[in-house]
């Protein structure tokens, strides 16, 4: 391999490693909200404590791919790379924070486990007719998922026993553990030709903690979670990018920001395939529920 290939080469592996950071910067944003709420004196569902499991297990897996990649760099084509120790440093940081809150979820859920305060109560209030929301998707899985995201969002910002020892002159990424900005959902339904959807389907990639489903021949359904304060342009610039992807005309998105529970009884969620109908191709909008 001459100089010019190996020198292409490592800089794809370097854009992997910084791409790979970005999304271990949202899976931890998405841990530490979660992780924020889940207390012994509050009796949570059960659905949070798969979420912060599953959002460690998406850390740890972000960290073991930057470091193989390091290690295979390191090895093999040191006189080509450069390390940043900035990043390098944002890295070690975000997989310390996470080891510690952990080993404190793994206590506090003993705790709780102890006291029966874990509760299942988005299967129950959906199951029971206490809560009926409108059927966005098809799967009563991923409508209990749905639930139960939205939920966890509007429940945040309940005192922990993580923040205290991290607040007392924090700065950086521990900054992130005392925020409290306005968190929602945006539901978005993507139309197109068969073959096209096909394409975007394979293509689009999401992030744990959010929901997509194959809700027809030409339609997929799903649900973004942000855990910061969102605008319009950005949300819509996200399923742009989407469907760009495809680099095959055609398609037309709706997206619904949603901020509570009783935004999914909202009755213009009914009425999107009709809405959906009157678009042009390749428009994206953004309808208020």
């Amino acid at each position: 391999m001459d100089n010019q290939r190996v020198q292409r080469y490592v800089q794809s592996l370097e854009q992997v490693i910084r791409s790979t950071h970005l999304d271990l910067k949202e899976t931890f944003d998405q841990f530490q909200e979660y992780a924020k709420r889940f207390t012994v004196e509050q009796g949570v569902p059960a659905g949070v404590v798969t979420n912060i499991q599953k959002a460690y297990k998406e850390i740890n897996d972000h960290l073991t791919k930057i470091k193989g990649i390091n290690q295979l760099m390191e090895c093999r084509y040191k006189q080509y790379h450069r390390r940043d120790p900035q990043l390098d440093k944002e890295i070690s940081e975000f997989g310390n924070l996470a080891r510690i809150m952990y080993t404190r979820f793994q206590s506090v859920l003993q705790e709780v486990e102890e006291k029966g305060g874990l509760r299942n109560r988005e299967e129950e209030d959906i199951v029971s007719g206490h809560f009926v929301p409108f059927q966005w998707f098809r799967s009563n899985e991923k409508q209990i998922s749905l639930v139960r995201n939205l939920r966890c969002l509007y429940e945040l910002g309940y005192q922990t026993p993580f923040a205290p020892a991290m607040e007392k002159g924090s700065t950086g990424i521990q900054n992130r553990l005392v925020e409290s900005e306005l968190r929602s959902l945006s539901l978005f339904l993507v139309a197109g030709e068969g073959g096209v959807i096909d394409s975007l389907q394979t293509r689009m990639r999401l992030r744990e903690h959010d929901i997509k489903e194959r809700y027809a021949k030409d339609q997929i359904r799903g649900a973004l979670t942000h855990l910061r304060k969102i605008s319009r342009g950005e949300a819509e610039g996200v399923m742009k990018r989407f469907m760009n992807s495809c680099e095959v005309p055609g398609l037309k998105c709706l997206l619904f920001p949603v901020r509570s529970l009783k935004d999914l009884g909202k009755e213009v969620l009914s009425s999107a395939g009709n809405i959906l109908r009157g678009m042009m191709s390749g428009e994206v909008r953004t309808l208020q529920v």
